[in-house]
């Protein structure tokens, strides 16, 4: 081969690389998350450990301290999970057996379960088919029905971080006097203020997520907007939840009793001074954080929009979303087995993708426990059907967002075998 011959072939795969720029194949998978850790954040752990105060240290509070600040509440309360979170402010509000919650049959099954834990039963309203949070109107429908007053509360979830109607459940809720517990795990950065429509608006400035009702809760998962490896944070202005909670998380104890003294049930929900220093160290850096993942979500948006077989994620003009997932629907016209069918061409590309949430009503547990069976929840049924959520994370690179986007196109085309 002569050096023209070679400057030729250079020639023709640097132009199929430039004409396919937006399909070059990653070196390595495309994770559906992955945490942003940065030097802050390995340092505040190892000075952690150069300690002897692992746990119930000085971190601890300060975590806990910013966290609350962050919110806009008196207190935070840090456990080992967001599950664990939302069980303590069920059993600090009295909620027991032959109680009833209302709550959305579209989330993670933590925001259920945790009714459960206290015998209690979970209510399911179905949701908006725009923001995916259960409809105000479905939840007075059944508090409308409740005759014998078993419903004690409403365990609101801000589904992939966009806040509910917050004004519409206030009015409900002090309408029939029951309790609101905020499901804010996947909401934190996420703010709300009355839309401007209404004739009277209760909040005229943006009010975080986890704030609302008699407590919130933030998760700290590692594919939420910050981690701890694992973690919950309880946010209140209640002086009495905030204390039940402290005590309930560390086997009952009081802060002044002794170790070994326990005046209540109380579970061992702690969590130790190491994950609580990450947690601080990434909550410092929550605004650069939160940048990140709006970009990601920015590009992606931008970058679909000429795809007319799906929607992209719907965010109401008067919320703040604070980023947790990038889900798409695919069009009515999609089955739930094609939309498996692409997430499964998606995942031989090296791309993970998944469907977000199954609903609660059809998990095995729930069809067997209560008789639920398809069509009970119509909404959920029908966007669970055709949810994909994409690889989204803070460090997403534009031509990782192009593989994706480019990869999805093409398997939608080879699902539906035609264009539209």
């Amino acid at each position: 081969m002569t050096e023209e011959d070679i400057d030729y072939v250079c020639d023709q795969v640097l132009e199929v690389a430039q004409r396919y720029e937006k399909a070059v194949i990653p070196a390595s998978r495309i994770s559906l998350a992955a945490p942003d850790i940065a030097d802050s954040g390995r340092t505040a752990v190892m000075e952690v450990l150069k300690t002897n105060s692992l746990s119930f240290g000085s971190r601890l509070t300060e975590f806990e301290q910013a966290a609350a600040q962050f919110a806009g509440t008196k207190y935070g309360v840090a456990v080992n999970s967001g599950t664990s979170a939302l069980h303590l402010i069920v059993r600090a509000l009295g909620i027991r057996d032959g109680d009833r919650v209302i709550t959305t049959p579209f989330s993670f099954i933590a925001s259920a379960n945790c009714i459960l834990f206290e015998r209690a039963v979970p209510v399911f309203a179905d949701i908006d088919s725009r923001d995916l949070n259960f409809r105000p109107d479905l939840v007075e429908d059944l508090l409308k029905k409740d005759k014998k007053k078993t419903i004690k509360a409403i365990l609101a979830v801000d589904i992939f971080g966009h806040p509910v109607a917050w004004d519409e459940l206030y009015n409900i809720a002090q309408k029939y006097n029951v309790a609101i517990i905020e499901d804010s795990s996947e909401a934190l950065g996420s703010a709300y203020r009355s839309p401007e429509t209404l004739p009277k608006r209760r909040w005229t400035f943006y009010k975080r997520a986890g704030s609302f009702g008699v407590a919130g809760v933030f998760a700290f998962y590692p594919n939420k907007q910050i981690t701890t490896g694992e973690g919950g944070m309880i946010l209140t202005d209640s002086r009495r939840i905030y204390e039940l909670c402290r005590s309930m998380r560390n086997q009952g104890r009081t802060d002044k009793g002794e170790w070994l003294g326990h005046v209540r049930l109380g579970y061992n929900y702690r969590i130790s001074d190491i994950n609580c220093a990450l947690g601080l160290a990434q909550l410092q850096r929550i605004e650069e954080i939160l940048q990140k993942r709006a970009s990601v979500a920015q590009k992606y948006t931008d970058r679909l929009k000429g795809c007319h077989d799906l929607t992209v994620p719907y965010q109401a003009p008067h919320i703040q979303l604070g980023w947790f997932v990038y889900v798409v629907r695919l069009h009515q016209t999609f089955t739930r087995v094609q939309r498996d069918a692409i997430i499964q061409k998606l995942k031989e590309k090296g791309i993970e993708a998944s469907n977000y949430f199954p609903p609660i009503h059809l998990q095995p547990f729930y069809r067997t426990a209560f008789g639920y069976r398809r069509g009970d929840f119509p909404v959920t049924e029908q966007v669970a059907d055709r949810t994909i959520a994409l690889p989204f994370h803070n460090n997403l690179q534009d031509a990782e967002i192009d593989y994706v986007v480019e990869n999805l196109q093409q398997a939608i085309l080879a699902v539906r075998g035609k264009r539209r």
